[in-house]
């Protein structure tokens, strides 16, 4: 109608004071949308008059009552427009729609008998309309605004802004938001300067691709976007800054996943005059105190275990282990050769080993749920996958016998091998062993991955815990097979052990870092180390991954003269903000605790990027795009 029209034309109007109470507006002719958040009208407010302002959340038309449930960004609220109240704003809300901005005035009332929704915070009392306005429509959304995400991902991040409306998007930003806080202010309690380093720098090697800006005003030269701020916070030490830290962007060209982003934020922070002891209890002291004052109900193991690098693979089989739940790994390799089992003893003979653990009241699994386990096992890289399947019933497995076993290599292995294979993976009866034999990389890889699996079938994790761990003794080099050469397992600039030193030269392999990684309920948190900061230490380690004196001088020359000057010993971490925050969350991907992610094929839906820039941009880069 007409009057409708005129009506939801004339804001400016209504925001002159149009239907609402002279009492409502706070400051003498001040403007104001709203003096009331949508969530935070109770029982004691009934009687108020109040303005709010949000997103049509629902609508319910009743005839002469219209209920609109009313959202903004701290709740929602239920609005009833009687026409017996309000005739004129009762008709313009027959015309709401999901997603309208609206602004009410209204009283607030009790909600009759019954009619309570406990399920919300202001489900004991309404907003009864006496005016409204329409402040934007709306286009119908791609998919509803609720609790729960919509299947596909894709749309949800080509339109990321009605995404981050829903309220589990919300919370995660104020969460991310309380956790930065919590850590700017215990650093800043302990005497840190918060310190912002550049982002366009010059390549240096990180362990991943950089990601490359052409210079304009120095053609076919280019800056580099930092992987971390490594070399800079090593800088600031040499500077006597001491107690440095910095919630650092990071920039990696890397394959994607769950947990990774090519720009991802960390904390990043550097201590002088520590030694690693140092820096983990600073971290477990911070980490501790974040996790418990940003959320609510969530258990801290304290203190934080530390594990060595080689513990971690031998019971878990990789280096990030969840420790809320057991399942631990035994090396069957001596017994499985001694079996005759022909895979077996080829792992063996070849260097290989046989591992396995056992996953308690399994041995009934059908065939079909024992081959979807294979299927997991042969995408993690194994050629296959051994179940034993042992009855139930049995008191003990003293008296097992053959007919007692249910496996495809039954008739190849002895019932005392079983028995053996049961002894050294903690199995009893009514549980099931899987086992995997081949290099030891690939079969630690794939039995963490199954541990995983069936400690998430089994319920196993409390999702109220959170178990850190720190990660410690790592070698400080990697051979890598495919170049043929030694490569940092974490960067080039963390310390040998200072005893290892003298094996810089003659056994590189035996040396180990003095290097820590923290984890958490099976996410890798972050690395740390004691640096190098000594120049004749620092050329050893390079000279062992293979460079040459030009290469290190064009690299690393800036931060080697440093050294020279006065360089105190130091180290520190770098720690996955997105990654802590999705743990504290309980998210299942770290795009879910990022405002604007990319996908996993590092593109942006929303803008639609990267994209091609125009010919004159090129041109004054100095750069031609030529097609293979």
């Amino acid at each position: 109608s007409s009057r409708r029209r005129g009506r939801y034309l004339q804001n400016s109007a209504a925001r002159r004071g149009l239907n609402r109470s002279p009492g409502i507006i706070r400051g003498a002719g001040s403007e104001m949308y709203r003096d009331k958040g949508c969530g935070e009208p109770r029982a004691e407010d009934t009687g108020h008059t109040v303005t709010v302002a949000g997103w049509v959340n629902r609508r319910r038309d009743h005839g002469s009552l219209i209920f609109v449930d009313l959202r903004d960004r701290t709740g929602l609220l239920q609005v009833v427009f009687n026409a017996k109240v309000s005739e004129e704003a009762h008709e313009l809300a027959s015309s709401l729609r999901s997603e309208w901005v609206v602004q009410v005035t209204g009283t607030i009332s009790a909600r009759l008998a019954g009619a309570e929704n406990p399920e919300l915070p202001t489900g004991d009392v309404e907003l009864v309309a006496t005016g409204l306005t329409v402040l934007n429509p709306a286009r119908t959304p791609p998919f509803e605004v609720s609790d729960e995400p919509p299947a596909d991902e894709y749309t949800r991040l080509q339109h990321r802004f009605i995404d981050l409306r829903r309220r589990p998007m919300q919370e995660n930003l104020r969460l991310r938001h309380r956790v930065t806080k919590l850590i700017w202010d215990y650093l800043d309690d302990r005497d840190f300067t918060q310190v912002e380093t550049p982002i366009l720098l010059k390549s240096t090697p990180e362990g991943a691709r950089d990601y490359i800006v052409p210079s304009r005003m120095h053609p076919g030269a280019f800056y580099a976007l930092p992987q971390s701020p490594q070399q800079l916070k090593q800088m600031l030490m040499v500077s006597g800054v001491e107690r440095y830290f910095q919630i650092a962007h990071c920039f990696r060209d890397e394959a994607l996943r769950a947990d990774r982003q090519p720009e991802h934020t960390q904390l990043d922070l550097e201590m002088s005059f520590v030694e690693a002891d140092d820096v983990m209890s600073l971290v477990e002291g911070l980490f501790a105190h974040v996790a418990r004052e940003a959320t609510s109900g969530r258990e801290v193991a304290e203190p934080f275990a530390r594990l060595t690098y080689a513990e971690a693979l031998d019971r878990f089989g990789t280096d990030k282990p969840d420790l809320r739940f057991g399942l631990e790994l035994g090396t069957l390799t001596d017994a499985a050769a001694a079996s005759g089992f022909g895979v077996f003893k080829s792992a063996a003979d070849s260097g290989g080993v046989v591992r396995g653990f056992s996953a308690p009241g399994c041995g009934g699994y059908t065939r079909r749920q024992t081959d979807g386990l294979i299927d997991i096992a042969r995408s993690s890289g194994a050629q296959g996958l051994v179940t034993i399947a042992l009855a139930e019933g049995l008191s003990s497995l003293e008296g097992l016998r053959m007919e007692d076993v249910r496996s495809a290599i039954a008739s190849h292995v002895s019932v005392d091998t079983v028995k053996e294979f049961a002894r050294l993976t903690g199995a009893g009866p009514g549980d099931l062993i899987l086992i995997v034999a081949g290099r030891e990389k690939m079969v630690n890889t794939t039995l963490s991955i199954l541990r995983n699996e069936m400690g998430s079938r089994l319920e196993l994790p409390d999702p109220d815990v959170l178990h850190f761990a720190f990660v410690t003794e790592y070698p400080l080099f990697e051979w890598d097979e495919d170049l043929g050469k030694w490569e940092p397992t974490h960067h080039v600039f963390s310390s040998p052990r200072l005893e290892d030193v003298p094996l810089l030269d003659s056994d590189p392999g035996k040396v180990l870092g003095q290097l820590f990684d923290l984890v958490c309920n099976g996410w890798e948190l972050g690395s740390g180390s004691i640096r190098i900061h000594r120049r004749d230490v620092q050329e050893k380690v390079f000279g062992v991954i293979g460079y040459t004196g030009d290469e290190v001088e064009q690299r690393f020359g800036h931060l080697l003269r440093a050294f020279e000057y006065g360089a105190p010993p130091h180290g520190g971490m770098g720690l996955g903000l997105d990654r802590f925050v999705a743990i504290l969350a309980g998210a299942a991907s770290i795009r879910e605790v990022i405002a604007f992610p990319k996908t996993q094929s590092a593109t942006d839906p929303l803008f639609d990027a990267p994209a091609a820039v125009s010919p004159e941009q090129l041109a004054e880069l100095h750069i031609r795009v030529t097609e293979e």
